[in-house]
């Protein structure tokens, strides 16, 4: 199965990651799923979005009260280290390919800490939410890192920007595919995500994506 989505997003002799690239999807998936739960609970913040981030500095700078100078420079201080961490262990491997599943291993933990973080001490408590940010922003730091390196077209898992230009822009094709596909895959998380942060809080969003991210790992050892 995995296979043949792979097939699908990049058909022919385009594919040189087997099955990865089909595992693309839950991780843009993943994505919207700790950006909801990072946005509606911890100070309006992105933990995968920087581009976000980076505007929201500027935003606080020029005297915006409602949104979190601290919050948003801890979480792109903690996505640099996640996305250097994970840059030095890709460099240490003989393919980028096999260093996909140990990262992919580590987010995991990081995750799995922040569900308990939240579980034990929720998310409105300052130290509560300076730990979530810092364990969320560096996991996904290095699950950007690791992709980037993957270097599958138009499937970056964290920004659309380039996804959506390109959908206006250019003629269809299967290019267009994996750019839609990346389009869906993180507004249905961020649909989840926030559905599940109203409903049951942080913890539900966060263990959908410890699930997401176990499977993902397992398939790409495999």
């Amino acid at each position: 199965m995995l296979g043949r989505v792979a097939g699908w997003l990049l058909p022919g002799d385009t594919n040189k990651h087997g099955v990865l690239p089909a595992l693309l999807i839950p991780l843009t998936f993943v994505t919207g799923l700790v950006d909801a739960v990072s946005f509606m609970g911890l100070n309006k913040v992105f933990v995968a979005n920087m581009t976000g981030n980076v505007v929201f500095v500027g935003f606080t700078l020029a005297g915006e009260r409602d949104l979190s100078l601290w919050s948003s420079l801890l979480a792109i201080t903690a996505f640099v280290a996640g996305a250097w961490t994970a840059g030095r262990l890709v460099a240490r491997s003989a393919a980028v390919e096999r260093a996909f599943t140990p990262i992919t291993g580590a987010h995991l933990a990081f995750v799995t800490t922040a569900l308990v973080v939240s579980v034990i001490f929720g998310h409105q408590a300052t130290g509560a939410q300076a730990a979530l940010i810092s364990l969320l922003a560096f996991g996904m730091g290095m699950q950007n890192a690791v992709v980037r390196k993957l270097a599958v077209p138009d499937m970056t898992t964290t920004v659309l920007t380039a996804d959506i230009t390109g959908l206006a822009s250019d003629s269809p094709g299967v290019a267009g595919r994996r750019r839609l596909v990346s389009v869906v895959a993180m507004c249905a998380g961020a649909l989840c995500g926030g559905l599940l942060h109203i409903h049951v809080g942080p913890p539900g969003a966060l263990a959908l994506a410890l699930v997401l991210l176990a499977g993902v790992a397992v398939a790409g050892r495999g």
